[in-house]
């Protein structure tokens, strides 16, 4: 299974909101640290205080947080939003399915099997799982943090 640029984004967005609950965290402090384009994070963000995993506050001093405690985020609800349906063969969606060995297939019941188990994996994970280990991502986050704003500084 292979997950889009966008889940991740959308889970790491999650993540860093997690690591810094309460504050508000800024679409540029994601950008910054994961050196993501910004208008991704912002599509992102939207998405998710769409669907109420955060609570989002515009203008200045704005930013977004997390709209439940990250106990209550399950990671496969946000992989179920940002990837819609998960059909990894086109036999998984009866509307679009062209080959004639559907319902005989052992393969396709196979990949079946494979899928529900790969998301029974993710809905066993939460945001505060994926953020538990807090001190050893908040030591990542700022070696990237200065690493994002070193070439800023040496511009004459």
């Amino acid at each position: 299974m292979k997950l889009t640029a966008y889940s991740n984004y959308a889970l790491r967005s999650l993540q860093l909101a997690a690591l810094r609950a309460p504050d508000l965290i800024r679409v540029d402090d994601v950008v910054r640290v994961h050196g993501l384009a910004r208008p991704h994070i912002v599509k992102i963000v939207h998405e998710l205080g769409c669907a109420g995993f955060v609570n989002t506050q515009r203008g200045r001093g704005g930013g977004f947080q997390l709209a439940r405690p990250a106990e209550e985020i399950v990671v496969g609800d946000v992989i179920r939003l940002t990837e819609g349906p998960l059909d990894v063969v086109e036999c998984f969606n009866p509307a679009s399915n062209t080959c004639p060995l559907i319902g005989v297939c052992r393969l396709s019941r196979g990949l079946h099997e494979a899928t529900r188990a790969f998301m029974a994996v993710l809905d066993d994970l939460t945001v505060a799982d994926i953020s538990a280990n807090r001190d050893q991502l908040l030591v990542r986050i700022a070696t990237a943090e200065k690493q994002a704003l070193a070439p800023m500084r040496s511009k004459p």
